[in-house]
């Protein structure tokens, strides 16, 4: 499990102990955390709502063991969060079969790192294939509930990447996903935790987005323009500045949107001003909240900056707070026998893969024909 004790920039990892070489030991499944960006409208305006922005990233994975068994069982988190999806997965896959899952790492709930979806979705594919079954990802999300606003966590589990999707309209199953952007292996994120508070969820979530008003006409024609122009072609063209400034943007207006739900642009008032500091002390303007949060991001053009930026908030954080440096995920969860994890998921939808400027090569292929 996810522990206050490790550092900064040490990513999780399986120990050798977990390592079984009997198949029997369950099939594994390694899903990656992801920031929630921003929403794109919350007006309803255009019969769609929701339309969101995110980022997988490293180094907060959750990992998931599943082997068929006699009986239905739960190692690791509360049973009854994973007991309804196995259930529903093994009456889709195999009616009268039971699987036992054991949850080996995942990291902290309600934090805004989307554990929930990934949880889920890494139990309900591990489920499947301990069963013989091969479901997409999406049939699986459906399975599992999720994605009911956002489909920036299924996205992120199936590829990986910097994604945006359309939100939800009338007939919308999942949120669809519309583009699909390699990360810059250069750039670096560096996250603030807050033990000490959690964001919005379950019926407090829901209560919250039924009390909000209705985002401004202006306010999202804004931030979808801010988007479409700005952020996305300052990932593909690798321009940090120009990204950093338009994500400022985009952070600033769903901030004051959720603002009443939450106290303020950030859940944690300690998260939001050693963010804010530190911004202001490197001149890097790239900064915000992952969903409710109350974890908080700053994003760093290299390793060495964002090292430099740890080092300042970890001189002046209290009790209670800790950062972490990751890096984006271009893969998505990854999958295998053992713990191997040597296969990655395959897309279910023909989206199309943007690389960057930083990569040796700019080109546009089919994700389902080149990994990121």
């Amino acid at each position: 499990m996810w522990g206050a004790t490790r550092a900064r920039n040490e990513p999780l990892r399986m120990t050798p102990t977990q390592v079984t070489e009997d198949r029997s030991a369950g099939h594994v499944v390694v899903a990656p955390a992801r920031l929630h960006l921003g929403f794109v409208d919350l007006s309803g305006a255009l019969d769609r709502q929701f339309g969101s922005i995110g980022l997988c990233i490293d180094g907060l994975d959750t990992c998931v063991r599943a082997a068929a068994a006699d009986s239905f069982g739960v190692d690791g988190v509360t049973p009854s969060r994973l007991l309804p999806v196995l259930e529903r997965v093994s009456a889709r896959c195999a009616p009268g079969r039971a699987v036992q899952v054991t949850v080996e790492q995942m990291p902290p709930a309600h934090a805004g790192l989307g554990s929930g979806t990934q949880l889920a979705l890494a139990a309900a594919l591990a489920a499947a294939h301990a069963l013989g079954a091969n479901l997409p990802p999406r049939e699986l999300a459906a399975l599992a509930g999720r994605g009911q606003r956002s489909g920036i966590g299924i996205a992120a589990f199936e590829g990986g990447g910097f994604v945006v999707d359309g939100g939800r309209g009338p007939a919308t199953v999942s949120p669809p996903l519309l583009a699909r952007l390699a990360f810059p292996a250069d750039w670096r994120c560096v996250l603030v935790f807050d033990a000490m508070d959690e964001g919005l969820s379950g019926q407090r979530e829901r209560a919250a987005f039924t009390q909000l008003a209705p985002m401004s006409d202006a306010t999202a024609a804004g931030l979808a323009r801010t988007i479409l122009v700005g952020l996305m072609p300052a990932l593909v063209e690798a321009d940090f500045a120009a990204f950093a400034r338009h994500l400022a943007t985009v952070q600033a207006a769903n901030g004051d949107h959720f603002a009443p739900a939450q106290g303020g642009r950030y859940t944690s008032r300690r998260v939001g001003e050693l963010l804010t500091m530190a911004a202001r002390e490197f001149g890097l303007p790239g900064i915000g909240q992952s969903s409710w949060g109350p974890t908080g991001f700053l994003f760093a053009p290299d390793a060495a900056s964002a090292a430099a930026v740890a080092d300042f908030i970890d001189a002046r954080k209290a009790d209670g707070l800790r950062c972490q440096i990751v890096t984006g995920n271009n893969v998505g969860a990854r999958c295998g026998w053992h713990g191997e994890r040597g296969d990655d998921l395959s897309p279910t939808q023909p989206v199309w893969l943007i690389r960057s400027n930083d990569k040796d090569t700019d080109d546009e292929r089919p994700l389902s024909a080149a990994r990121l």
